[in-house]
């Protein structure tokens, strides 16, 4: 492998100190014309590139974004790219780590890009995370940081986020408004702030419609397929059971249709669903499943748009929280009368 040339390099051959081929690479008043003239044609000559590291390290700055996901489902990589888009056109690179729903692997990859010189952080918290220390750690050490999707507000920092709770209202008034009188959620986790605010929508639209709430109902689960499946299969079992299902995520939604299918109900008719986030998935089972769809792309570059300004600004951002709506989407597995919106 040819070795790479140095400053050293150069101001060998020319006979100069190595100072004065680095004024000369940086145009510094202080170095002679034809000295300058010189040293940039040897440096051409040698294919000579700078060291990135170091120039950024002078600089106090690697323009690089570290991103922090639970993982990297449709959703969440919809929002990476949404992040991915900004930082791109800002000049930013962006290293992207899943911490695969592990607190503890969330700890190690904070570490990880601390020593990776990321200029600050994006992210979205693991289901497990309840203990937030090695998040302050980042603040401590004044890097910029915003949390998206996934947040605590055990933490004072900006923030990007669906306003989960309408979700909720959403997906459950519309089954209330299609005459569904037993309704069931699958929630997430209990300690994930993100399935409580879904949960309290399932509440509201449930109270605000003199519904009674059955604790029966309320089935909390990981965001997994196969759990939802084994949730709803108890569900069906019921002498009462439901007589329609909200899952708070898509995947929940596809292991609760297989369950129902596998029971021989009809959707609509027997019992009807609506899952959440709009996964291409759920426009290519049968029946079509209805959503909330939220806008994870959006939700990505609004969130590297306020790393940004924070990279640029001087005032406290901690405060700013921006809260992104989402959308109902009517499909087939809930849909027992026509509804216009």
């Amino acid at each position: 492998m040819e070795k790479q040339a140095t400053i050293k390099d150069i101001a060998r051959t020319l006979k100069i100190s190595t100072s004065t081929v680095s004024r000369a690479l940086r145009d510094t008043h202080d170095v002679k014309q034809d000295t300058r003239k010189a040293v940039l044609e040897l440096a051409e000559q040698l294919n000579y590139q700078p060291n990135q590291l170091a120039l950024h390290l002078l600089k106090k700055q690697t323009h690089t974004i570290g991103v922090i996901v639970p993982n990297l489902d449709f959703v969440i990589s919809t929002m990476v790219k949404g992040i991915d888009e900004v930082a791109l056109e800002a000049g930013y690179t962006v290293m992207v780590c899943q911490s695969n729903e592990s607190y503890g692997r969330e700890i190690v990859n904070t570490k990880r890009l601390m020593d990776s010189l990321v200029d600050g952080f994006i992210v979205s918290l693991s289901c497990d995370t309840m203990q937030v220390d090695h998040i302050k750690k980042i603040q401590d050490k004044k890097k910029p940081m915003v949390l998206f999707d996934r947040v605590t507000s055990s933490l004072n920092a900006p923030k990007v986020i669906l306003d989960n709770e309408e979700a909720g209202f959403l997906a459950t008034q519309h089954l209330i408004e299609q005459g569904y009188k037993r309704i069931a959620i699958l929630s997430g986790p209990k300690k994930l702030e993100l399935s409580n605010n879904r949960m309290e929508g399932y509440l509201k639209a449930l109270k605000q419609n003199n519904i009674k709430v059955d604790k029966d109902l309320i089935v909390y689960c990981d965001f997994n397929q196969d759990y939802a499946y084994f949730a709803t299969k108890e569900l069906l079992a019921m002498k009462r059971r439901p007589d329609a299902i909200f899952a708070i995520a898509d995947k929940m939604a596809i292991g609760a249709m297989l369950a129902i299918k596998e029971k021989k109900l009809n959707m609509p008719n027997d019992i009807g669903l609506v899952g959440m986030n709009n996964d291409p998935a759920t426009k290519l089972v049968t029946p079509t499943i209805s959503t909330v769809e939220m806008p994870a792309f959006e939700l990505g570059k609004t969130a590297a748009k306020m790393f940004i300004e924070m990279m640029h600004s001087e005032k406290d951002m901690n405060d700013e929280v921006i809260v992104l709506r989402p959308k109902l989407i009517i499909r087939e597995s809930s849909q027992k009368m026509l509804v216009s919106r």
